[in-house]
């Protein structure tokens, strides 16, 4: 599971602030958002891949954790959302949209795994 929302993480990561970035005219997300939703993908990443690297008795924990982060990351996205509508292109809401539905349907597999009885 920490491998999955790692390499996630990277993606977004590189969307958002290499690839949108770029193209912020075509999204319509200031570039300022971009990269600061870019770096707290890239510290999700960091934090997963170091979980994932090592055996933790409690592993449980960490992926709560990292759930819980992810459920704020959806929360921040939508309130950006929210914030920037006026400008956003139909590809940006498409794209917000479609990462928050992906990050909400791994948070609930992460916290059905981590409440698993083994």
């Amino acid at each position: 599971m920490f491998l999955v929302d790692a390499l996630g993480a990277i993606l977004t990561a590189f969307m958002l602030g290499v690839v949108f970035v770029n193209y912020q005219g075509h999204i319509g997300m200031p570039t300022s958002i971009l990269i600061k939703l870019s770096l707290l993908a890239c510290i999700f990443a960091v934090y997963s891949f170091t979980c994932s690297s090592k055996s933790f008795k409690n592993w449980k924990v960490f992926l709560r954790i990292i759930a819980f982060a992810n459920l704020g990351y959806c929360f921040t996205t939508i309130t950006l959302l929210y914030i920037n509508y006026q400008s956003l292109s139909l590809f940006g809401l498409i794209y917000f949209i479609s990462l928050i539905i992906i990050i909400a349907g791994l948070v609930y597999i992460e916290l059905i795994a981590a409440s698993s009885k083994n």
